[in-house]
């Protein structure tokens, strides 16, 4: 189950970091060669959230300092400026006394959020098809060309990025700030990454055929199909990350 502490795609968690490359750097030869630049905030922030996408630091589990100032040859200050970063992201939350863990969110929790989004995003597709402006409309069809080459190049991560700004920008273009305020609390980013993770090309293909769908309606001015588009999408999306938390955690 998502959120399971003792559980990751091998079956075992992986309490320490098990790798000592952080974008070229290694901690032996840190050692050897006093010289080389240690990594920065901003990439132990990338190599911290590569292990949490890859499975390797998994829901519930902490991230302790040592180990990956040991394993990556970075300061504490750059560690802990990484940690603060990802929280800052959703992806990681530090507790006083406990220090930082891999944020926890139950499958549960995750479907109540997206019943949330369906009304919500729902909503916002409607108000979009009614009074989104050409500029506004002529950058949804530019990310959409974006993310039909994700399918022709099999990029899903790249896909999972563009999703965001392509859900971001509906939600822009609907001109409801209240909304837009109640979206960016309930982002869950963890299981963002799962979906980046785990896109294959059935569902790369099944995804855009979606959002292809719903741009035509969305410039056709197409109010109440547009809405119960985005609805149908936010809830299929719900099962794809059912199926996929199911494949993380087997």
């Amino acid at each position: 189950m998502i959120g399971d502490p003792d559980a990751a795609g091998n079956g075992k968690i992986d309490h320490n970091i098990v790798d000592n490359i952080v974008r070229g750097w290694k901690t032996t030869n840190m050692v050897e060669n006093p010289s080389l630049r240690a990594p920065t905030g901003s990439e132990i922030a990338d190599w911290v959230r590569d292990r949490i996408r890859a499975g390797r630091f998994v829901p519930g589990q902490r991230l302790v300092e040592v180990d990956i100032i040991r394993q990556t040859g970075a300061s504490r200050s750059k560690v802990r400026e990484a940690l603060q970063r990802l929280e800052g992201e959703g992806l990681v939350q530090i507790e006083e006394f406990r220090g930082a863990s891999v944020k926890n969110a139950s499958l549960e929790e995750v479907r109540q959020i997206y019943r949330a989004r369906v009304a919500l995003e729902g909503i916002c597709a409607g108000d979009f098809a009614r009074q989104a402006t050409p500029e506004q409309k002529e950058r949804l069809c530019a990310v959409q060309d974006a993310l039909d080459r994700c399918v022709e190049d099999r990029a899903p991560e790249r896909f999972g990025r563009l999703n965001v700004e392509w859900h971001r920008l509906i939600v822009e273009g609907s001109g409801n700030s209240v909304i837009a305020d109640l979206l960016q609390r309930l982002n869950v980013p963890i299981h963002r990454l799962l979906f980046e993770s785990f896109y294959d090309d059935e569902r790369l293909r099944t995804a855009n055929a979606d959002h292809q769908n719903m741009v035509k309606l969305l410039l056709a001015g197409d109010a109440d199909a547009s809405e119960q588009a985005m609805r149908r999408h936010i809830e299929d999306g719900f099962v794809t990350l059912s199926k996929i938390e199911s494949e993380f955690y087997r």
